[in-house]
């Protein structure tokens, strides 16, 4: 009893610092090798695929990165400058109402590819109550789209703050939402190649063949911000 009496109160506490300390890195974070990947207030370090430079669709406001699913160029996914191997990410995300969106990586971006899932793996982020794409297990927030469901669902709703961490380590996979795991897998075993086998991406040749790669948040025509982008890479 006395130990679910303090999770909460820990819980609040680390609440209230990730609030306090948005877009920026604390001197542990610095010290486990965590280097941020959006500042807060442009959006250096990011392009649209494809491009050398980010789509007006994208901007740097109130301390989020986000998408204008209206602009007149909202120029597709965006994608980092660098490409990672083995890391660790941590994000926030709040998508809007029937919003649909996702986070692609080892997108490689060979002229031969003209979409980052193409060659990127996705982990889903979706409004699981509205969105039109949530009548399938492997299509809700924090699965690894169309090829594992998540183990649970533990999205908050749309309009609320959620925090993912992926982390790919020479090919183990795992996701978590809000501090629960809901993807384990290993890619490019025998394993996977029946996983995959059985998706809609069984005849795509590029598809989670790189081992490294650019990370992209995806433009699905919906609104979506991000905040504490982060990586260190392991």
């Amino acid at each position: 009893m006395k130990k679910l009496m303090i999770l909460p109160a820990m819980l609040l506490a680390c609440s209230s610092l990730m609030a306090q300390n948005t877009n920026e890195l604390t001197a542990k974070e610095k010290r486990q090798g965590w280097t941020l990947l959006f500042d807060g207030t442009t959006t250096t370090g990011w392009h649209s695929f494809q491009r050398t430079s980010v789509a007006p669709g994208w901007t740097a406001s109130n301390g989020t990165l986000q998408l204008d699913p209206k602009s007149p160029d909202s120029g597709g996914d965006i994608v980092t400058d660098g490409e990672y191997e083995n890391y660790e990410l941590s994000i926030d995300w709040n998508i809007a109402e029937e919003g649909n969106s996702g986070i692609i990586f080892l997108v490689n971006e060979d002229k031969q590819y003209d979409a980052t899932y193409l060659t990127g793996p996705e982990y889903q982020l979706l409004d699981d109550k509205k969105a039109d794409d949530n009548k399938k297990a492997s299509h809700l927030a924090a699965s690894l789209y169309d090829i594992i469901a998540p183990a649970k669902e533990v999205e908050k709703p749309a309009g609320e703050w959620n925090h993912t961490v992926i982390r790919l380590k020479n090919g183990e996979l795992t996701f978590w939402l809000n501090g629960v795991q809901t993807v384990k897998t290993h890619l490019w075993d025998a394993n996977w190649t029946d996983l995959v086998a059985q998706s809609k991406f069984k005849t795509w040749k590029g598809f989670a063949s790189y081992h490294k790669g650019h990370i992209a948040l995806q433009n699905h025509g919906y609104h979506i911000e991000f905040r504490n982008i982060k990586i260190r890479e392991l």
